[in-house]
């Protein structure tokens, strides 16, 4: 299973009891191939999540994946910079996007945005592998303000453009970088089968009555301007 993984991919798991019959989406942060291991980071919001805090080492789980497509990595090397861009649980997918590009000389400069101090995650993994700036609503911590405050003061002369957050960032990536033609969104949805039979986590694509993406199948990672958002 982790020698398939890729940056971007989620699992797919399945909640240990018999009261909960869909499965939770649970987006890779982190993949070590020799060790054959990937770490998953998740907020706990429910039932469902609130039931694997509870597991130990040794536990084991029913687990559907890796799902989906993942971030295209190909073609960028010591000469490539790129913008990653997370807000709140959007940020977990982006360190293993940072790891593998730093690991092949790319320059990689990340913002961040989340509600307030006691939100911040992963700013210091982050920052082995390039500069960080971090936003927060409130101003309790970094820059106050989301993360469009520091964007329209970079250069934006990004090679590519990797992002996951909440609906109102990706919406601000989407139109930011529409026609950039390597600038990738990974949305969030709720998702029933995780295999696209379901349709319940169904976009639609600009232009267009009749075709439709689904997040777990096509996606989750689209490019900037192929979904409505």
């Amino acid at each position: 299973m982790v020698e398939a993984m890729r940056a971007g991919q989620f699992l797919h798991l399945r909640v240990p009891d018999d009261a909960h019959l869909l499965r939770r989406p649970i987006s890779i942060s982190s993949i070590d191939k020799v060790k054959k291991q990937c770490h998953l980071i998740y907020r706990i919001e429910g039932a469902g999540t609130a039931i694997f805090s509870t597991l130990s080492q040794g536990d084991t789980l029913d687990v559907m994946g890796p799902q989906g497509n993942g971030f295209d990595l190909s073609e960028l090397d010591n000469q490539s910079q790129v913008l990653l861009v997370g807000g709140g649980i959007g940020v977990p997918p982006l360190l293993e996007v940072a790891k593998e590009l730093h690991a092949r000389g790319v320059k990689v400069v990340t913002v961040l945005g989340f509600a307030n101090k006691n939100a911040v995650i992963l700013e210091t993994e982050l920052a082995q592998y390039g500069q960080v700036f971090v936003t927060t609503d409130d101003g309790s911590y970094g820059i106050k303000g989301n993360v469009s405050v520091v964007i329209k003061d970079l250069d934006n002369q990004f090679d590519a453009v990797y992002s996951c957050g909440a609906p109102g960032m990706m919406k601000y990536i989407n139109q930011t970088f529409y026609n950039h033609p390597r600038a990738y969104l990974s949305l969030e949805s709720r998702m029933a089968c995780g295999m696209g039979a379901c349709y319940a986590c169904v976009l639609k694509v600009p232009e267009s009555e009749t075709v439709s993406q689904r997040v777990c199948e096509d996606g989750p990672v689209f490019r900037t301007g192929t979904v409505v958002l």
